[in-house]
């Protein structure tokens, strides 16, 4: 249909059109990578979560990301629509609360003893330092770390706030800093960003690896496994816990930054 033309040519058109033609092109092009993402999300989820679901999902985050995407920036489409079509799922399946209450409640649980245990410290703490904290044995720790694998999702829309609950900003959109914003707005982004990638940093080593190679590298928990040379359920342990250290330390923050 659009014999001759490079893609970055067709980017550039439909910015300009929004020609429902190349949108489709885009769609129909792209769709595949749902399947994909949806595959890769799928292998951490409870039975009961339909993998046809997750590609519905997986939909909307592409064709937000077609239409939201900036050629002009210095990063692949792929690339981006991979975090948007990933968002957009993780989103759908923390609004219909697959998640059973006894779960969340204990992720919540997890995630506040972490926060507090390692601000208390000053350091990130041991699987020891945290079962003894939750008063349980490391074998019950672990097992719990194992259940709560399903539960351990940062969204990207989670809302940090800048000046008042008026003016809300998304975590993906600290990544995006689009044009239309003031220039006061886009530094206060992009010290959130650097706050983000601060919390990331302070991860333990194997944690910060995996989170990595997970969501930069886009391998499965199983690649990473065969990568670091342990078992699969022990990378999802390990994936699960710097979830919660992350959650925990913007939590903080971003409570900081409200006050």
């Amino acid at each position: 249909m659009f014999e001759g033309k490079t893609e970055e040519e067709l980017w550039k058109t439909y910015k300009k059109t929004n020609d429902p033609k190349i949108r489709e092109y885009f769609v129909n092009k792209y769709s595949p990578l749902v399947k994909y993402v949806a595959g890769k999300i799928a292998i951490g989820m409870p039975q009961n979560v339909d993998f046809d679901d997750l590609v519905g999902y997986g939909v909307f985050g592409l064709l937000d990301a077609i239409d939201k995407f900036d050629p002009e920036k210095d990063i692949k489409f792929k690339t981006y629509a991979v975090t948007r079509i990933r968002g957009a799922i993780y989103d759908e399946l923390r609004s219909i609360d697959w998640v059973p209450r006894s779960i969340r409640q204990k992720a919540k649980e997890l995630e506040r003893v972490i926060g507090s245990l390692e601000n208390r410290l000053g350091r990130a703490a041991t699987d020891a330092e945290i079962a003894k904290e939750m008063g349980l044995s490391l074998k019950d720790f672990h097992t719990l770390v194992l259940k709560l694998s399903g539960a351990s999702m940062l969204s990207l829309s989670d809302v940090w706030y800048i000046g008042d609950e008026s003016d809300q900003v998304s975590v993906m959109e600290t990544i995006e800093s689009p044009k239309s914003l003031n220039p006061d707005v886009i530094v206060e982004r992009e010290e959130i960003k650097n706050i983000i990638v601060k919390a990331i940093s302070e991860l333990p080593d194997k944690e910060k690896k995996v989170l990595i190679l997970y969501y930069y590298e886009d391998l499965t928990l199983k690649e990473i496994g065969e990568v670091l040379q342990v078992t699969e359920s022990r990378i999802s342990q390990l994936h699960t816990k710097a979830i919660m250290r992350l959650r925990s330390k913007l939590v903080s923050i971003k409570k900081s930054m409200v006050i």
